[in-house]
């Protein structure tokens, strides 16, 4: 099936933390992509170690279709019940010191001044404030993301353990992912980038585990956030995410290709792209990363057809790009009319409806509007069915006359330099022998 060979959900996973694959799971069970119980497993393969001791149970009693309980159940809940009563009551007696008033008034940007005017007035160091990142963790655990934020957000405030501050952060940006709520997630997401260029790391590898992390966690804001479609090729096409996709994960070329595709105002971005799946495609292809080679490289308009049909499917079944199917179909639509229109003169309207995968009413249609909302300057004949082009054609002599000039301004520069160089030269051993 090729909804399940094109799936990336198994290279995804160990870039992800284990509560952001669930929903990947989800949407495949939903798409039945793969057998119902191979992803019933997988899911309490998941989570068996965390906290969520009663999801898991019910995982545990569908697949083994039972109504018992085993008392290994039993103990583990009871265990995270007593944690969970501890870790409250510990934090409460922080929480209180905190949210005193004259606490908020009393508390700057400078974090070290902070801990010894709470050192000082309520005895809280920073030892007592780590349990704020502890609970954060557990609750996360526990499948409780919002009141994870809230604790890891009090906890990165005014903790100086950089490293857990760090990891903290990390937390934060996947509780935000899982709640949905998209202008924070975006502000971790961009606070996460900015820490992971800033920080200094024990290795350059580090830090490429650490972008490839981002890269990963960034689609689900990214395809969420309205904005996202501008976010993610600016920071995909910047030199050091680029250079990580390219290293570390080129299936992500996937994602960018289709933000490229379906977002109008990065349409100057495609020669970038063109050229970085061109460099890619021995490592990856896949019917998004085809589709543009055959049109742009290839100018292979049957190709580009027949991928645009997969693409379709490719789509409908990857869980960040189920929502852009239409759109991307649609640009592509016009991609493809676009570059055909550039290199023919005269266009017969019938191939160019099979071209777009579209029937004779609507081929005519399709190319009335792309020529009214792009302006080209065509003709249409209905009675030869075909569209004439009225492209200017540049004649060779004047393209002869336009690369000799660019190299003739080139010889110049060239020329001035060396002459510079050459009197530099010469004044230094004037200077020399003087």
């Amino acid at each position: 099936m090729m909804a399940a060979a094109h799936d990336l959900t198994l290279r995804m996973i160990p870039f992800l933390d284990r509560h952001l694959v669930f929903p990947l799971i989800e949407f495949l069970e939903l798409n039945k992509v793969y057998p119902a119980e191979d992803l019933l497993k997988a899911k309490y393969d998941l989570f068996n170690n965390s906290n969520m001791v009663d999801f898991v149970l019910d995982l545990y009693k569908k697949i083994h279709n039972t109504e018992d309980t085993p008392q290994e159940f039993v103990d583990k809940r009871e265990v995270v019940l007593n944690r969970l009563e501890e870790l409250q009551g510990e934090v409460q007696e922080v929480m209180t010191i905190l949210e005193k008033p004259e606490v908020i008034a009393a508390l700057r940007s400078d974090k070290a001044q902070n801990l010894n005017y709470l050192k000082e007035n309520y005895n809280l160091t920073e030892n007592r404030i780590n349990i704020l990142y502890e609970f954060g963790q557990f609750q996360f655990s526990c499948g409780d993301y919002g009141g994870a934020a809230d604790m890891l957000y009090h906890f990165r405030v005014l903790s100086t353990d950089t490293e857990r501050a760090f990891s903290a952060s990390w937390g934060k940006l996947a509780a935000e992912i899982l709640t949905g709520n998209w202008e924070a997630a975006l502000e971790e997401m961009q606070n996460m980038r900015e820490a992971i260029d800033q920080k200094s790391f024990s290795s350059p590898l580090h830090q490429l585990q650490q972008r490839s992390w981002l890269i990963h966690w960034s689609l689900f804001v990214f395809f969420n956030h309205p904005k996202g479609r501008d976010g993610i090729v600016d920071m995909f096409l910047s030199p050091q995410y680029i250079n990580t996709i390219q290293t570390s994960c080129p299936w992500i070329l996937r994602y960018l290709a289709t933000a490229v595709v379906t977002n109008k105002r990065r349409k100057n971005q495609m020669k970038e792209l063109v050229r970085i799946i061109e460099q890619e495609a021995y490592e990856y292809k896949d019917p998004v990363t085809e589709f543009i080679e055959a049109l742009f490289i290839h100018f292979d308009f049957e190709g580009a057809q027949k991928k645009l049909k997969e693409c379709e499917d490719v789509l409908s079944n990857d869980f960040f790009l189920a929502a852009t199917q239409e759109d991307f179909m649609e640009s592509a639509r016009q991609f493809i009319s676009e570059t055909y229109c550039r290199i023919h003169q005269k266009i017969n309207i019938k191939d160019m409806s099979q071209t777009l995968n579209l029937n004779q009413e609507e081929g005519e249609k399709w190319i009335v509007n792309l020529i009214r909302d792009t302006r080209v300057d065509a003709k249409i004949d209905f009675e030869e069915n075909t569209v004439i082009m009225n492209t200017p054609v540049t004649s060779i002599y004047q393209q002869v006359i336009e690369r000799t000039k660019g190299l003739s301004f080139r010889s110049q520069v060239l020329a001035s330099a060396v002459k510079k160089r050459a009197e530099a030269q010469t004044q230094a051993a004037v200077e020399s022998a003087h």
